[in-house]
C-alpha cells in the first residue's frame, strides 16, 4: 500500500508541472502581416471606432484622403542621348559684316544657285533644274510642294554667300554642319513623279558550294522640279529678324 501511494503522489505532482498539447489551447490571437502604420488603410477598425488614446493629429491624418507619393509616380523617361558620331546641325541667325556687305551685292546681280542638302547630301541647284533623287523620299506624293530650307552656298556670276565652316583638327569637325540661315533664301521645289529601275538579279554563290543564291533589288527614286530660287535682300532680312 504504501508502494501504491507513493507512485499515486508522484504521479499527481507531475501531471501539474506538465500543459496540455498545443491544439488544445485556446486560438485567441489574429494573425496578420500588415504592418500598423499611420497610413489610412493600415489603421485597425477597432481603434477608430473606440476613440480612446487617439490623438486629433492622427485623426486628421486617418480621415484626410492620401496624397500620392513621390515614389509611386512614374519618373520621367531620361531624354536620349546622341551618339558620339552624330551629326549637329547649327543654323546661324545673326547679321554679320560679311553678310551685311554681301547681301545686297548678291541680291541686285540675279539669277541665284543653291547648295542644298537634303538627307544630308548636297545639291547644286537653280530656279528649272530637275532633281532626281537617289532614294525614295519619305511621306510625299507627286504634285506636293517642298520648301528646301537647308542650304551652306548662296552665289551669282561674281558672288558667293557661304556658311562658316567647322575648323579641322577639332572636335566638332566632322560632326557638325553648319547651314545659313533660311530666312535669307526660299527655294521651293515640286514633286514632279516617283521613278523606279528594271528589277535587277544578281547572283551570289560561294567557293566550292552548289547552291546559288539569287538577289532581286529594284531602287525607286523622287523625282522634284525646282520652281522658285530667291533671295532675301538685306531690308527684308532684317524685318524677318526683328518679327521672328
Amino acid at each position: 500500500m504504501a508502494l501504491l501511494a507513493r507512485t499515486i503522489r508522484r504521479s499527481l505532482l507531475e501531471s501539474r508541472n506538465t500543459l496540455p498539447p498545443t491544439f488544445l489551447l485556446p486560438f485567441r490571437a489574429h494573425i496578420t502581416t500588415v504592418s500598423h502604420n499611420l497610413e489610412p488603410g493600415n489603421v485597425p477598425d477597432a481603434v477608430l471606432q473606440s476613440g480612446q488614446h487617439i490623438s486629433k493629429d492622427l485623426k486628421a491624418k486617418v480621415h484626410s484622403p492620401p496624397s500620392p507619393s513621390k515614389a509611386a509616380s512614374k519618373p520621367d523617361s531620361p531624354a536620349p542621348k546622341p551618339s558620339a558620331n552624330a551629326r549637329e546641325d547649327v543654323v546661324s541667325q545673326a547679321i554679320t559684316p560679311s553678310i551685311r556687305q554681301m547681301l545686297p551685292l548678291l541680291h541686285s546681280q540675279p539669277p541665284h544657285y543653291l547648295t542644298v542638302h537634303i538627307h544630308g547630301r548636297p545639291y547644286l541647284l537653280t530656279a528649272g533644274d530637275t532633281l532626281r533623287l537617289p532614294f525614295l523620299m519619305p511621306h510625299v506624293k507627286p504634285g506636293d510642294v517642298l520648301r528646301l530650307n537647308r542650304a551652306t552656298h548662296i552665289g551669282s556670276r561674281d558672288y558667293t554667300l557661304k556658311a562658316p565652316e567647322p575648323v579641322k583638327g577639332t572636335r566638332d569637325h566632322g560632326k557638325k554642319v553648319y547651314y545659313l540661315d533660311e530666312s535669307l533664301f526660299v527655294c521651293r521645289a515640286r514633286v514632279v513623279g516617283i521613278e523606279s529601275e528594271p528589277m535587277r538579279v544578281m547572283e551570289k554563290t560561294k567557293r566550292r558550294q552548289r547552291h546559288v543564291k539569287h538577289v532581286r533589288s529594284k531602287m525607286k527614286y523622287t523625282v522634284l522640279k525646282v520652281s522658285e530660287v530667291e533671295v532675301k535682300s538685306l531690308e527684308e532680312y532684317e524685318t524677318l529678324l526683328k518679327v521672328g
